[in-house]
Formats: structure tokens, sequence, C-alpha cells
């Protein structure tokens, strides 16, 4: 069972911006959210449901979005 806890639609979006430039397991673990977790935003986003953009964050800005 999962613990309920809430992402916000930015986090969404950088934590799929982070995998995909340091791999799924990396920032699952980076970000401290479970692998399948970030597996269900990556599909969300391949099918236009998250919107990714262009974006301006660095992955180390990324990384300070989850602490």
């Amino acid at each position: 069972m999962g613990t309920g806890r809430q992402y916000d639609d930015e986090f969404k979006k950088q934590a799929v911006k982070l995998a995909k430039e340091v791999g799924n397991k990396a920032a699952a673990e980076e970000l401290g959210i479970p692998k399948g977790t970030l597996g269900t935003w990556l599909n969300r986003a391949r099918a236009g449901e998250i919107d990714t953009g262009a974006g301006t964050r660095s992955v180390e800005e990324s990384l300070n979005i989850a602490q």
C-alpha cells in the first residue's frame, strides 16, 4: 500500500526530465520516489498527459525541488 504522498505537477515534470537525463533508477533514487511512480509519470509524459516542455532548469536545480 502506498504512502498517499501527493506530488505537484512541477515536481513530476522535473522528475521526468531528470529521468531522461540520468536514467529512471538514478532519478528515482535521487528524488526519493519509487521507480514505479516515476515509470507511471514517464508513461503519462509519453502520452502527452504531462507537459515537459523545453524547460530551463538544470539537473542540479531539479534535484533541489526534492529537498
